[in-house]
């Protein structure tokens, strides 16, 4: 079943202008969290991030206080309209930290996509001028493997996969590692593995110990050593539209993200 992960090696490419869509088509894992803390760390080390969010749930747009109701131009536009891209940015809190918000309106895309050309590239083609204006650029992808996210991966650099430290964690991540190579023979060559992250991790319990290590012997050095913990400041930040460096610094929650952070950066070098 892991097979497939024989095509990945561990990447070592500049960080200037890179793509990395955080994907799993299990919902709950903490991807769209990662999405917003990630990007604010790396924003609070003198990154220039953008996020897109390219779930038609939006909560990284809110997460990152943006107000969705009176935004005019979405990813949705940028996709469906060929709208100007740059409209679509908008400010967060953190001077390098910019966003390009989602739309309820993201659900329909896909069957109004099916009729484009290049439907699969579209988002890359959207993508493509922001690319060295900024040094991380990451798509928050919506929980499921349709063509949305095809277009994500097919934008993308290289792809980090939230692992939740339950039970089934790693039901479904077979489908999405075939998707992955699936899109990198036929559409993407560069995709890369960026890596696995382990998400609401706590130690105390023997099952979250058992799943790491089964994902570590699974995945080896495509594991983040950095995991995240379970903290409930990371739950409650998004309510306040802040991140939880920005929300509560302290937090474990803050510090395991922003060393998640340092890792992606070092990964880089």
């Amino acid at each position: 079943m892991w097979d497939i992960l024989l095509t990945f090696v561990p990447i070592n490419t500049r960080i200037m202008g890179k793509i990395i869509a955080l994907a799993n088509q299990k919902g709950g894992v903490g991807k769209t969290t990662t999405t917003i803390n990630l990007a604010a760390s790396l924003a609070t080390l003198e990154k220039k991030v953008l996020v897109v969010d390219a779930d038609p749930q939006a909560n990284a747009s809110s997460g990152l206080g943006i107000n969705i109701k009176e935004t005019e131009t979405t990813i949705y536009e940028c996709l469906i309209d060929n709208a100007d891209v740059r409209k679509a940015i908008q400010d967060s809190e953190i001077d390098s930290l910019k966003v390009i918000p989602s739309h309820i309106n993201l659900v329909g895309a896909e069957i109004e996509m099916l009729n484009m050309k290049g439907r699969e590239k579209i988002l890359k083609s959207v993508l493509s001028p922001l690319k060295n204006e900024f040094d991380y650029i990451l798509i928050d992808c919506s929980p499921s493997l349709g063509l949305i996210t095809v277009n994500s991966l097919t934008a993308a650099d290289s792809v980090i996969i939230p692992v939740q430290a339950e039970y089934f964690a790693l039901e479904g991540i077979s489908k999405l590692l075939n998707t992955i190579k699936i899109i990198k023979t036929k559409l993407n060559p560069a995709l890369e593995i960026e890596g696995f992250l382990l998400t609401m991790y706590d130690s105390r319990l023997r099952q979250a110990n058992q799943i790491y290590d089964e994902v570590k012997k699974h995945f080896q050095e495509l594991v983040f050593k950095t995991v995240i913990q379970r903290n409930v400041k990371l739950s409650e930040a998004p309510s306040f539209g802040l991140p939880a460096i920005l929300y509560d610094a302290d937090s474990k929650g803050a510090r395991n993200y922003m060393e998640l952070a340092k890792e992606l950066i070092e990964r880089g070098k």
